[in-house]
């Protein structure tokens, strides 16, 4: 069962809204929630880098952690299209999302430029959501399992225990997300949660390993969230397009923190 006392609970808008449609997002999403008890409820939203600053304005009385797409992994320099972790430290980020199927995908991130991102995040007191996730091919070449260990070593390499305890974990199959994304089963998705949580046991022990969060992310709705949040190593949801509703993403999280709470009493 989970040992962590807070459910993790958060959205990545990509490239979708303007400074005005994110302002409108987070001003209604931040009333919606207004009642919820944030010392059991981390909720993220990770909007495009235009919309930070606005961003960070409007949810600091909503308590909504917002956090960047993306990180340069050079302090500065000449690296034209790059944000680098001391402008958004000037905009009071301290969440970064690194490695998205995207960012590997499409734009050829490897394994070590991740990992050469989460040590820059870590350096300077953030915290990385570092995703990882294997694809279709590698899912039937069943080769899953050993694709999130090299992901999370390589991702992880020269990361003290001390800063592991900054760590967020979000696995998203690549198959399972994106508008023709098939969703992972509650199971299988769970199975992969525990593989992912062994793996950090292994690399920075079990105090520390065992409370890192894990968060699933890949086609979550308002029809599977409940039963994922009830898989034992599941700590929480990164939701894609079924969040950028705010009226939706208040559903989503009204109805998971209850089962959530009520592993919690297992």
């Amino acid at each position: 069962m989970s040992r962590l006392d807070k459910i993790y609970l958060g959205t990545n808008t990509k490239m979708t809204k303007t400074i005005a449609d994110t302002e409108l997002f987070l001003t209604e999403l931040s009333t919606l929630l207004s009642d919820l008890n944030r010392e059991t409820l981390e909720l993220f939203v990770i909007p495009s880098f235009t919309t930070l600053e606005r961003a960070k304005k409007i949810s600091a009385e909503g308590k909504i952690r917002i956090g960047a797409q993306n990180m340069c992994w050079a302090p500065e320099g000449q690296f034209t299209g790059e944000v680098s972790v001391s402008m958004l430290r000037e905009l009071d980020i301290d969440l970064v999302e690194i490695g998205h199927s995207e960012r590997r995908h499409v734009f050829g991130e490897s394994d070590e430029e991740v990992n050469k991102k989460v040590l820059m995040a870590t350096t300077h007191g953030m915290t990385p959501l570092l995703c990882i996730g294997e694809t279709l091919s590698q899912k039937q070449y069943g080769i899953s399992d050993e694709v999130l260990s090299t992901q999370l070593k390589i991702g992880l390499n020269g990361i003290s225990k001390d800063e592991a305890r900054k760590l967020w974990i979000a696995y998203e199959p690549v198959w399972a997300i994106g508008v023709n994304g098939i969703p992972a089963d509650e199971h299988y998705a769970n199975e992969k949660h525990k593989v992912i949580k062994n793996v950090l046991v292994s690399m920075f022990g079990e105090e520390v390993g065992g409370d890192i969060p894990v968060l699933y992310g890949g086609s979550v709705n308002n029809g599977n969230a409940d039963i994922l949040i009830s898989q034992k190593f599941i700590d929480g949801l990164f939701i894609g397009r079924s969040a950028w509703d705010a009226k939706n993403l208040n559903e989503i999280i009204r109805s998971v923190i209850p089962l959530f709470e009520k592993r919690k009493d297992i």
